[in-house]
């Protein structure tokens, strides 16, 4: 096996940049897997009913998810550089074992990619039903590379598909690799945390236009059609949430105990809310008794394996994966509790509720759930911690030697702040357009 070593600053500025460019990529490709779906719904629905209201928003969508896909497509380029450059360990060793999920990645990449085109050129060029239809391999192929990209971190926490004779790799199962035990329980949480993403953004966005006071048709349905989409994948969400804490429990123990700030294996662990870490206990957290065991097992007889069971050199660092753990899932139950405010009221009157209240609500909904988002990443991949490939190989083996990896930091991050900026000018340039267009388009649809 190839080993490696760096200066402790290098592999900290390694380790900072994969992770500024995946906590800014991530979102991107999130509204690449969920932008798609709601732009087709809200067409076929101007299909079904001739309502001209989805239609514009069809429209105004597509061409934000055009803009969107080409600048996710620089940050996703500078990841698939940032693999070899700054993990040559990893790469080196087991590229071939994980090289089926990214080359699978890349064609489904390029499948989006053209029905985009086709898509956003066509809109006066193809018939009606046909151009919707163009819009559905998009939609599958960007579900598709969700599940490839997703897949291969899942291999780093449950390493298949190989044998190491002397250190090497031999006996490649490329499709064991990818279809590892890790897969189901990552890609069904990642998947719909990317479509949640998607209808909380979007209707944050018109929430905000509401309570400047635009009220109209267009808004209300901007607002309830993708904010609707999201509510109902919330509960599904947190079940998804519960299944891979029942796959960690018999599979990444250690993680799992980090997560939950369990140093001591045992049974009727309490669930723990809150807390620090000090030393080897949590305080200041509140507790419900059994409440961990009876999750994981549905008995508060279950066993829960603490890290009393983990060496310390290999145990995650608590105090992090605790606190970001806490943090998704404290949003994902606040945003389920918007769900069901709106579900309460419209089920009542058929209507928005009329509170300003839920609107700034709605507003901070999307932010929060881009904060539980990056809360979830972090929890993924610093849980792995000190792995790179979980029991395999250690992050501090598998980045590049070379010395200067923190004057790449530094470039990453003006990359970013300029691609940052960029998007945000054009976005909103195309917001206020959209604004002065919006009496023609409302003389049309009345």
């Amino acid at each position: 096996m190839l080993t490696l070593s760096a200066a402790p600053l290098d592999l900290l500025a390694a380790r900072e940049q994969m992770a500024l460019s995946l906590g800014w990529h991530i979102i991107l490709a999130c509204l690449g897997v969920g932008m798609p779906a709601l732009t087709l719904f809200a067409e076929w629905r101007a299909l079904r009913t001739g309502d001209e209201a989805y239609l514009v928003l069809a429209r105004r969508w597509a061409k934000a998810m055009g803009v969107l896909f080409a600048v996710g497509a620089v940050s996703g380029t500078i990841l698939s550089f940032e693999m070899g450059i700054l993990w040559p360990g990893l790469m080196g060793t087991y590229g071939q074992v994980i090289g089926l999920p990214f080359t699978m990645e890349g064609i489904a990449f390029f499948v989006e990619a053209i029905f985009l085109g086709i898509y956003l050129y066509a809109w006066d060029r193809l018939p009606p039903r046909r151009h919707l239809l163009a819009g559905v391999p998009i939609v599958v192929a960007g579900i598709a590379s969700a599940f490839f990209v997703v897949s291969a971190n899942a291999w780093m926490n449950q390493p298949r598909g190989f044998d190491l004779e002397h250190g090497r790799v031999t006996d490649v199962d490329p499709w064991a690799a990818m279809f590892n035990p890790a897969t189901p329980p990552e890609t069904i949480h990642m998947i719909l945390a990317a479509f949640m993403v998607t209808g909380y953004l979007i209707s944050s966005v018109y929430a905000v236009g509401m309570l400047r006071g635009r009220r109209d048709r267009h808004h209300r349905l901007g607002l309830l059609t993708p904010l609707t989409f999201a509510a109902v994948l919330t509960p599904l969400q947190i079940a998804a949430g519960d299944y891979a804490a029942r796959f960690l429990a018999t599979n990444q123990p250690a993680k799992l105990a980090a997560l939950e700030g369990v140093y001591r294996t045992g049974s009727h662990v309490p669930l723990t809310i809150g807390g620090i870490p000090v030393g080897e206990e949590l305080r200041y957290c509140l507790e419900i008794p059994s409440g961990l065991s009876l999750l994981v097992g549905d008995s508060p007889d279950t066993v829960i394996t603490g890290l009393d069971r983990t060496p310390v050199p290999d145990r995650p660092p608590v105090a992090v994966v605790h606190l970001s753990f806490d943090v998704m899932v404290g949003i994902g139950f606040a945003l389920l509790a918007l769900g069901a405010w709106l579900a309460l009221v419209w089920w009542r009157r058929r209507d928005l509720p009329r509170s300003r209240w839920f609107l700034r609500a709605v507003a901070v909904s999307g932010v929060a759930a881009c904060c539980a988002l990056e809360a979830g990443w972090i929890t993924t991949e610093v849980g792995r911690q000190p792995w790179i490939v979980w029991g395999h190989l250690r992050t501090a083996d598998a980045v590049n030697p070379a010395p200067g990896l923190l004057v790449g930091l530094i470039v990453v991050l003006a990359v970013y702040v300029v691609l940052t900026i960029g998007t945000v000018y054009v976005l909103r340039r195309m917001a206020r357009t959209d604004r002065r267009a919006a009496p023609q388009e409302a003389g049309r649809s009345s």
